[in-house]
């Protein structure tokens, strides 16, 4: 017979991440619905994800969140990844985490955005919740959510002329830290 501290670490095993249906699941709804809307899968520690058309990206944020085999009701998080030095055709990633109450189930959502057109739609209209989070990738990275409904910065001052997480960023010497008075 096990420990209290034994017992409590099996039920919240058991209990955390475990999906309702076999992985694969949800890229195969997916690929059912768009085909081609996805160029991409993945399953990265326990999390199915799918690397989706920049182009696509409404009508397939609105499709992960209102299908009922998906319900993919809460945004958790919205992110960028800069891939400067991984020699990548395009330089830059914003990452979607979502999250379905109903199904105990997460998904991740890439997108590719090229530094040439650093422009993607905003999902404000399919989760509210998006609003503050685009804005801190827009100020971060340059990444420009068309159709957001108030884009500016929200952590950078107004007149702050770069974007500190991107790779090209100066991290000593002269530069954008001369912005700052301390």
């Amino acid at each position: 017979m096990g420990s209290a501290m034994e017992n409590q670490e099996e039920r919240e095993t058991e209990s955390v991440g475990r999906p309702e249906s076999e992985p694969g699941a949800v890229t195969k709804r997916i690929r059912a619905r768009f085909g081609d809307a996805s160029v991409g899968t993945g399953n990265a520690v326990g999390c199915e994800s799918v690397i989706a058309e920049r182009d696509a990206l409404l009508p397939f944020m609105t499709f992960l969140r209102d299908d009922p085999e998906l319900s993919f009701d809460y945004l958790v998080d919205v992110t960028a990844v800069d891939r400067l030095r991984l020699d990548e055709e395009i330089r830059f990633a914003v990452v979607y985490q979502l999250y379905s109450y109903k199904h105990n189930r997460r998904f991740s959502v890439s997108v590719p955005v090229s530094e040439a057109d650093s422009r993607i739609s905003s999902v404000v209209s399919v989760w509210p919740g998006a609003n503050w989070l685009e804005r801190e990738v827009y100020d971060m990275y340059g990444i420009v959510f068309e159709g957001h409904p108030d884009l500016r910065r929200i952590l950078m001052p107004d007149d702050f002329g770069s974007f500190p997480l991107r790779k090209d960023y100066p991290l000593h010497g002269k530069g954008e830290r001369d912005n700052f008075v301390f």
